[in-house]
């Protein structure tokens, strides 16, 4: 994992780069709408989560701040984060299972009004354990696919004590940090971890969700033949036309050069599809933690497992074949060796909205406890901003037009 070597401020090169957030900081430096709150964070920490809370202190809370995966802590963030006055970070670099959870209990048991999570990993961690209490809490904003698939499963079973705001299900959000940021992010760390052109090479996408979708359309786009395999019928056919050869793992497993998992479910690539790969092939996540690729089930398909270079593993098979695990399975574009995480022009919109969410759960009361969208008016709030940010200017609707899109009798109208 690259270091920034800013001895002062790790995250000064990147603020330039997030201008939405300097306008929310600047806006909540005044108003204080988190005055006398504790917002709890749960992300990878590096420099565009650091921002992130910098913004959200600097709006009156006191941030407390814990990564969801220990392999994406970046300890010259948490170092600088940790000695800033209103923010405690219970993180350190190389982290275990063990010491994440530990982390976790410590942040909550401070008790915080609001959460704001990669994952949902505070979340379901307060409604779960019975030494921890969700009685503080007036809320949750969560960015992820999988986050919000969880605070789902939880309101299925009917254990959501408290409002989320689904912010990865908002336009602002997915349609850039899912579709282009992971999918440019992933792909970079690939090429540069392995010294690998994609051109001419079979990637093969698990998921076309928004991620994807930007991973298949980003490979396509290098030149690399893409094939898809899916569980929705709809997003197979969303697939295929757009250009992707669509097939089940078993099949593409015989013809894949680089495997991209991307659907924020478990054991996703089994033992039974690396008994089918090519010599040499590849594989790597962008969807949730290290369990989208069946690593147990691989080591024991394996005579021999060693790492060939800093985030290569390499699995040996009894008839010579080697299979490539990239990052150990974790998220290749936030815990390999060169990864930064997503680029912070799309960083610089999701952390918005997020900061919006938590806002809305301050000053909204009676929020009922269960999923929520963003509000709309709050995307657009980001898309105005963003806009003013990089200078670009749009129509507006006449009256006329107003008038007839607001009519059902628009004969009248003109």
């Amino acid at each position: 994992m690259v270091e920034r070597h800013h001895a002062e401020d790790p995250l000064a090169r990147l603020r330039e780069r997030t201008p939405v957030l300097g306008m929310l900081r600047e806006a909540g430096a005044e108003d204080r709408p988190f005055e006398g709150a504790t917002i709890g964070v749960s992300s990878h920490l590096e420099p565009k989560t650091g921002i992130f809370i910098e913004t959200l202190r600097d709006a009156g809370a006191e941030v407390l701040c814990t990564p969801n995966d220990p392999g994406s802590v970046h300890g010259d963030v948490v170092s600088h984060l940790d000695a800033q006055s209103g923010i405690t970070a219970f993180a350190a670099p190389e982290m275990s299972e063990a010491d994440l959870d530990r982390a976790h209990r410590d942040l909550l048991d401070r008790e915080p009004d609001l959460l704001a999570t990669d994952g949902a990993e505070l979340l379901a961690k307060c409604h779960a354990d019975p030494e921890l209490s969700t009685e503080s809490v007036v809320g949750c904003a969560e960015q992820t696919t999988s986050g919000v698939s969880r605070a789902r499963a939880m309101a299925d079973d009917g254990v959501l004590a408290v409002p989320v705001f689904a912010v990865n299900h908002t336009p602002m959000k997915h349609w850039f940090d899912n579709v282009h940021g992971t999918g440019e992010s992933a792909l970079t760390n690939v090429m540069l971890s392995t010294n690998t052109v994609l051109a001419g090479r079979t990637v093969v996408v698990a998921g076309y969700g928004y991620v994807g979708r930007g991973v298949a359309t980003k490979a396509r786009a290098l030149g690399a033949d893409t094939v898809v395999t899916e569980v929705d019928s709809r997003k197979a056919i969303r697939a295929h036309m757009d250009g992707h050869r669509v097939m089940p793992m078993d099949e593409a497993a015989e013809i894949g050069e680089l495997f991209v998992t991307a659907t924020g479910n478990c054991h996703v690539i089994r033992e039974r599809h690396v008994r089918k790969m090519n010599d040499g092939a590849m594989l790597c996540n962008v969807g949730h933690r290290d369990i989208e690729v069946a690593i147990g089930e691989l080591a024991d398909a394996a005579t021999d497992v060693r790492d060939v270079e800093e985030g290569i593993t390499r699995y040996s098979l009894a008839d010579g074949r080697t299979i490539d695990l990239l990052a150990e399975g974790k998220m290749v574009n936030l815990t390999g060796p060169y990864s930064q995480g997503h680029p912070a022009a799309v960083m610089d919109t999701t952390f918005a909205a997020m900061v919006l969410a938590l806002r809305e759960l301050v000053e909204t009361d009676g929020l009922d406890a269960g999923v929520h969208p963003l509000p709309e008016r709050l995307d657009e709030d980001v898309a105005r901003l963003k806009l003013d940010a990089l200078g670009v200017e749009i129509d507006s609707l006449t009256d006329l037009q107003q008038r007839y899109l607001d009519a059902w009798q628009r004969d009248e109208i003109v």
